[in-house]
C-alpha cells in the first residue's frame, strides 16, 4: 500500500483543512466542494483526511458496511443480527470521471432474476463509500447521469438500483468531497447545493512559503516511509483531537440567538432553500466542538457563514462565488443576541481564529510541526482563481480601436440544436443515442448489459422454450437472448462562436446589444453542457480568444474585455473557425459542432475581393456538414442582407438579434434543419 502524503504536513490552505476537518468531527455538515486553480495540493489535500478518520465499526462479512449497532433491516446482506462486530479502517473511495453507471451504483445479474429470480447484486462505489468519503475529482467534468445518482443518494441516504422490475436498496450515506478548476467548467446548481461547505484555493504568493511546499514535497517523493514517520506525532495527535470533538459534539448547545444570527444571514444573502440555514447551524456547532467549547458564539456563525454561504448566494454561472464580508458583520451585529456579552478574558474561538498556523488548544488549524507556519497566507481577494486577461489586440488592429462596452441585459434564446442523431457526451441540446431517455428499440449488447429490453428478450428467448426442455413456469433464458435497450436523449455540442468585433460594430449601442446576445447564448450553453469556444476578427486577422472549453465564465470574461475598430476580415475569422473545428473533430469526434457567427455580414478585409474569400471559407463549412447560425447584425432602415446570403453559402439560417429571443419566433429549430436539408439536396 502506498503512502499517502501526511494532512499535517500541507503547508497553507487554512480554509481547506479546516472545512475538511469539521466534516471529519460532523459528517452531518454534508461534505466539501474545493475549487482552485491546478497545482495547489487540493487532492492531495483530500486523500490525506481519509488517515485521520477513526476506524468504523461493521458487521462481519457485509458488504455494505452496516453498523453492528443498528443494522439496516433492508440490507440485501442481511438480516444482521445486533452484535460486537468488527473494526475496519475509514475509506476514500475515488469516484473516476469516466466511470460506468452500473461501476457507481452497482449492477444486477438479470439473466440470473429472469430464469431463477435471484436478485444477485454486485455492489458499486456508492456502496463502497457508506459511512466513509466518497471524492470526487474534477467533479465539474462528471457525466449528468453520474451527477443524478449522486444528488438521489445524497438526498435520501440510499441507493436504489432498478431493472425491468429487479430492484434492490442499500443504504449509502457518505461524506462527498469533491475538488474543480472552475476554469473547466461548474457545476449544475442542484449538485453544487448538496455541498455543504465550499473553499477557494491558490497558490501562495510569499516566496518563503512556495519554498516551504517545494522542500516538503521533494522530501517526500525521496522516501515517503521516513517523511511520514517525521509527521506521525502530528497525526496521531490531530486524529485523537478529531475524537474528542465527535465525543463532545451531542453537548454543544445552539441558542437562540444564535440561531436567528443565522437565519437572518441567509436572508441577508437571499440564498435559496433552507439547507443554507441547516448547513451552518451545523458548521457552527461543529467549530465550537473542535474548539472545546460548549456553546456556540457569533465568531462560530460568521466562519460558518464564509464556509457555506459563497456557493449558494449565485444568482447566475457568471457570478463569482463569494461574500461580502463588511455586509455579514453589519448583519451579525443587527441580530446579535443581548446575552451574549463580550468575554473580558476569552477562549480561543473557532479553528482558524488563532491565525494561520495556529496550532494550539483553541485553534482550529492543525499543527505544522518543526516546518514554517503558514502565515502570510493568502489575503480574501488572492484565494480566488485570476480572471483570464482579455486577449491582446490583433496585429494590424490599427488606430480606428475603441474600448470595450458592457454588455446588454441577457435574455432567454431560441433554442439551436445539430440536425440528426448524434452519440455525443450527455447534455440538453441536440437529439442523440444516450444511456438514458425514450426507449427507440432493441440491439444484441456488445459488452456488459445496462439496459434490458424486456419485451425484446422474451421474444428472442420463446422460440427455444421447448428445445431447451422448459417444464416449469420460469422462462428459460440464454445469453444470446438478452437484449439491451436503444434509447433517444440529448447531447451537449461544441459551440464556436466567431464575434465580428470590427469598426463597423463598433457603435456602442450595437455592439453592447451583440455582447448581450452572445452572453444569453453562453447562458442557454452553460444549461445545456455545451463545450464554448470564442474566436474575434477585426482589423487584418483573426485570433482565438479562448480555445473550446467547458467553462462559459472565461468566455463571458474573454467577452467583457473585447475591444473592437478596424476592417472586418471575415474570410479569417471563418478559416480560424474552420481551423479549431477540424482539431477539435480530431481531439473529440463524437462531439458535434455548432458554428455561431455573429457580424453584420460586411467583408472589407483579408484580400483583394474579401467578399469571394469569405464565401470561399464559408463554403468549406458547409463542405464538412457543420451545422452553422448566423446572427445578424445589421440595424437600420437600409439594409444589404449580407449576413442572410453568409448563412446561404454556410448551409445554414441566419436571425436578427430580436429573433433569437425565445418568445420572439416560433420553429427556430426546424429552419436550422431545414436549410440544412436544402443545403443537403443542392449538393446531391
Amino acid at each position: 500500500m502506498s503512502t499517502r502524503y501526511p494532512f499535517t504536513a500541507v503547508v497553507g490552505m487554512d480554509d481547506l483543512r479546516l472545512a475538511l476537518l469539521l466534516n471529519a468531527v460532523s459528517p452531518a455538515v454534508g461534505g466539501v466542494l474545493v475549487r482552485g486553480e491546478k497545482g495547489t495540493a487540493k487532492s492531495t489535500a483530500v486523500r490525506a483526511l481519509a488517515e485521520l478518520l477513526p476506524a468504523v465499526p461493521v458487521v462481519a462479512g457485509c458488504r455494505f458496511s452496516c453498523d453492528p449497532g443498528s443494522p439496516d433491516p433492508g440490507c440485501p446482506d442481511g438480516p444482521h443480527e445486533v452484535a460486537p462486530g468488527a473494526e475496519r479502517p475509514a475509506r476514500m473511495v475515488e469516484l473516476p470521471v469516466g466511470a460506468s453507471e452500473d461501476r457507481l451504483v452497482g449492477s444486477l445479474d438479470i439473466e440470473k432474476a429472469l430464469s431463477e429470480g435471484v436478485k444477485a447484486f454486485e455492489p458499486g462505489l456508492l456502496a463502497s463509500a457508506h459511512r466513509g468519503i466518497l471524492y470526487v475529482d474534477e467533479v465539474n467534468l462528471l457525466s449528468d447521469h453520474l451527477i443524478d445518482h449522486l444528488l438521489d443518494a445524497a438526498a435520501m441516504g440510499s441507493s436504489y438500483v432498478e431493472r425491468e422490475g429487479v430492484s434492490v436498496r442499500h443504504a449509502a450515506r457518505f461524506l462527498l468531497v469533491g475538488t474543480m478548476n472552475p476554469e473547466e467548467g461548474e457545476l449544475r446548481p442542484q449538485l453544487l447545493d448538496r455541498f455543504g461547505l465550499t473553499v477557494e484555493v491558490a497558490a501562495s504568493r510569499d516566496p518563503q512559503q512556495r519554498v516551504e511546499v517545494v522542500r516538503r514535497r521533494l522530501a517526500f517523493e525521496d522516501d515517503p516511509a521516513a517523511f511520514a514517520d517525521r509527521w506521525a506525532g502530528d497525526e496521531a495527535a490531530l486524529r485523537e483531537r478529531i475524537v474528542t470533538a465527535r465525543a463532545l459534539l451531542p453537548q454543544v448547545t445552539l441558542g437562540d440567538a444564535v440561531l436567528l444570527q443565522i437565519a437572518a444571514t441567509c436572508a441577508a444573502f437571499e440564498v435559496d432553500g433552507m439547507r443554507a440555514d441547516i448547513v451552518m447551524a451545523r458548521t457552527a456547532t461543529a467549530l465550537a466542538a473542535w474548539a472545546g467549547r460548549t456553546e456556540v458564539t457569533s465568531e462560530d456563525v460568521r466562519q460558518a457563514a464564509l464556509l457555506a454561504l459563497p456557493h449558494r448566494r449565485r444568482r447566475s454561472p457568471f457570478d463569482a462565488p463569494g461574500l461580502d464580508e463588511d455586509k455579514l458583520d453589519e448583519t451579525l451585529e443587527e441580530f446579535k443576541g443581548q446575552d451574549q456579552e463580550p468575554d473580558e478574558d476569552p477562549e480561543p474561538d473557532g479553528p482558524g481564529d488563532g491565525g494561520p498556523g495556529d496550532g494550539g488548544p483553541g485553534g482550529g488549524v492543525p499543527p505544522q510541526g518543526d516546518g514554517p507556519a503558514a502565515e502570510n497566507s493568502p489575503a480574501p481577494e488572492e484565494t480566488s482563481p485570476p480572471a483570464p486577461e482579455a486577449a491582446p489586440a490583433p496585429r494590424g488592429a490599427g488606430s480606428g480601436e475603441r474600448a470595450a462596452v458592457a454588455a446588454s441585459e441577457p435574455f432567454r434564446t431560441k433554442v439551436l440544436s445539430v440536425p440528426g442523431l448524434g452519440e455525443g457526451a450527455a447534455g440538453r441540446r441536440s437529439r442523440a443515442r444516450t444511456e438514458h431517455g425514450r426507449t427507440t428499440g432493441s440491439v444484441r449488447p456488445r459488452g456488459a448489459l445496462t439496459k434490458l429490453h424486456l419485451a425484446a428478450t422474451v421474444q428472442a428467448a420463446a422460440p427455444h422454450q421447448k428445445a431447451r426442455g422448459r417444464t416449469g413456469p420460469g422462462l428459460v433464458v440464454r445469453r444470446d437472448d438478452l437484449r439491451q435497450a436503444t434509447r433517444e436523449g440529448r447531447e451537449g455540442n461544441l459551440v464556436l462562436f466567431a464575434v465580428d468585433a470590427s469598426g463597423s460594430m463598433a457603435a456602442r449601442q450595437r455592439m453592447s446589444a451583440v455582447k448581450g446576445a452572445v452572453l444569453s447564448l453562453l447562458l442557454d450553453a452553460y444549461q445545456r453542457r455545451d463545450k464554448v469556444g470564442l474566436i474575434t476578427f477585426r482589423g487584418r486577422d483573426a485570433e482565438v480568444a479562448l480555445p473550446p472549453t467547458s467553462s462559459v465564465d472565461a468566455a463571458a470574461a474573454r467577452l467583457e474585455k473585447l475591444p473592437t475598430g478596424g476592417r472586418t476580415p471575415l474570410s479569417a475569422g471563418l478559416l480560424k473557425a474552420h481551423d479549431v473545428l477540424r482539431v477539435e473533430r480530431l481531439r473529440d469526434p463524437s462531439r458535434r459542432p455548432l458554428l455561431v457567427v455573429v457580424t453584420d455580414g460586411r467583408a472589407t478585409g483579408g484580400g483583394a475581393d474579401p467578399v469571394a474569400l469569405a464565401a470561399r471559407a464559408a463554403r468549406l463549412h458547409a463542405a464538412d456538414g457543420t451545422a452553422s447560425v448566423v446572427v445578424d447584425c445589421e440595424t437600420g432602415p437600409v439594409r444589404l442582407g449580407l449576413a442572410r446570403e453568409l448563412a446561404r453559402e454556410l448551409g445554414g439560417t441566419a436571425v436578427t438579434l430580436d429573433d433569437l429571443r425565445a418568445d420572439s419566433i416560433a420553429g427556430l429549430v426546424r429552419d436550422v434543419q431545414g436549410n440544412r436539408k436544402t443545403t443537403a439536396r443542392r449538393a446531391a
